[in-house]
């Protein structure tokens, strides 16, 4: 329970963590060892240096006491006060009492010195503790006995310079072994975002340093990127080879049959060959999408408006909703490009006419594509996007079984760009069917 109601305040990154795990303890310790030493210790020392003022007070009451007279007593008083350093005067009566509830609740060494005061001066009347001095009164034959002195005779003072030693000293040690630590974190922090370049399609340089566990980490990293790009690597050569050596036989059965003397048989065969050649061209365009492409600054409306005024002039019924400005985004312009022609094809083959606008919203730069067509069941959005599946009853199969590959090039395409896919259903009538967005993040790569 405990754990939620913090969370929300803890930091999330590591290098924060570790050092909250690191100086939070210790700071406790020190706070809480520091207390109680000063506690302990100016308790001690006030009572010592309580107990010894009572000495000499009795001692100043009992020599006012055996005077014979009024004026003796307060020659005695006056002579005895520049042997002790205080001031000591015979007066006929005394201030209200004050007590130890009376002070701050922060000078603990005040109460317990007044206390000690009352403990061993039973003919103490009065005692004021003021900021620097105190003034203590006593009965005696002549009337009270006035006593001024400081108040560093009888109570410990400046009981702060400990605790503020001890938090200069923690915070010195505190930022040596904040820098300590963050140099600790900065391999971990290089293998992190490796990792994430990784995961968007890009290879940084990378180096394993640092702890032996964080160079065992970077190690296993860096095999296992070995090994996928490897994978990736026969794949995207098995699937082009496979495409290009596939067009030669179709070229021959192209050839071949525009020399059929049936004209009907062969118009049908003709158009198998070129189902054939759009799967073929699918499968290129998929080990396209591997391929690492550089990343230049893109303006993202520009790019869009030019994909969908090609796909117009093509004949193909799709609007661009709006005027486009931007934003600047460093992008793949031509693995986009790719993404967003797949979308409108996507759109426009399952229905008659597409829209297409851009948007941006809480950190995304965002590209819609939607279309009238039947759409996608939600159930089925996860396995729409994966490579060689295919929806044929909710998308229309009689338009064309398609290879499965244009929603999963998109997907790709973003996580390249280190945004996703996000796949729904139209809000408007007219739009009603597949809303695909592109959700790009602004300001990362």
């Amino acid at each position: 329970m405990l754990g939620r109601l913090l969370k929300p305040f803890l930091p999330r990154g590591l290098l924060w963590r570790a050092a909250l795990i690191v100086f939070v303890p210790v700071a406790t310790i020190l706070l809480v060892v520091s207390l109680a030493f000063i506690q302990r210790h100016y308790d001690g020392v006030t009572r010592q240096m309580t107990g010894n003022f009572v000495l000499v007070a009795d001692h100043l009451r009992d020599e006012v006491d055996a005077a014979p007279d009024r004026a003796t007593a307060e020659a005695r008083a006056a002579s005895l006060a520049l042997v002790f350093d205080l001031n000591a005067t015979v007066v006929p009566t005394a201030p209200p009492t004050a007590t130890a509830e009376d002070l701050p609740f922060y000078d603990l060494s005040g109460r317990l010195a007044i206390r000690e005061l009352e403990r061993g001066l039973p003919e103490m009347t009065s005692v004021l503790l003021r900021r620097a001095d105190v003034s203590l009164w006593m009965t005696t034959r002549y009337g009270q006995l006035q006593l001024d002195f400081g108040l560093g005779r009888i109570s410990a003072r400046n009981p702060h310079q400990m605790l503020v030693l001890t938090l200069v000293i923690g915070l010195g040690m505190g930022f040596v072994s904040f820098i300590y630590l963050k140099n600790q974190m900065r391999p971990m922090q290089r293998l992190a975002r490796a990792a994430e370049a990784f995961g968007r399609g890009q290879t940084l340089p990378y180096r394993p340093a640092g702890a032996t566990e964080v160079r065992a980490a970077g190690a296993a990293f860096l095999e296992m990127r070995e090994r996928i790009e490897r994978h990736i690597e026969q794949r995207t050569l098995l699937l082009s080879g496979i495409s290009h050596d596939l067009r030669t036989p179709l070229t021959r059965m192209r050839l071949a049959l525009s020399m059929f003397d049936d004209e009907t048989e062969a118009q049908a065969l003709l158009a198998d060959v070129a189902e054939m050649e759009a799967l073929i061209d699918r499968f290129l365009d998929f080990t396209r999408s591997e391929a690492e492409e550089p990343v230049s600054p893109t303006d993202l409306g520009a790019l869009v408006a030019q994909r969908v005024g090609e796909a117009a002039r093509l004949g193909r019924s799709v609007d661009l909703i709006g005027a486009p400005e931007g934003p600047i985004l460093p992008l793949r312009p031509q693995l986009l490009a790719r993404a967003v022609d797949n979308l409108i094809g996507n759109a426009l083959r399952y229905g008659r006419k597409a829209r297409v606008s851009v948007s941006s919203e809480q950190g995304w730069a965002i590209i819609s594509v939607e279309d009238d067509g039947p759409g996608i069941e939600p159930q089925h959005y996860d396995r729409a996007v994966r490579p060689f599946v295919r929806l044929d009853p909710a998308r229309g199969a009689s338009r064309g079984a398609g290879a499965g590959l244009g929603l999963a090039i998109v997907a790709d395409a973003m996580r390249s760009h280190g945004g996703r896919l996000d796949l729904g259903r139209g809000e408007t009538p007219e739009f009603g069917g597949l809303l695909a967005r592109l959700m790009l993040p602004q300001g990362r790569s």
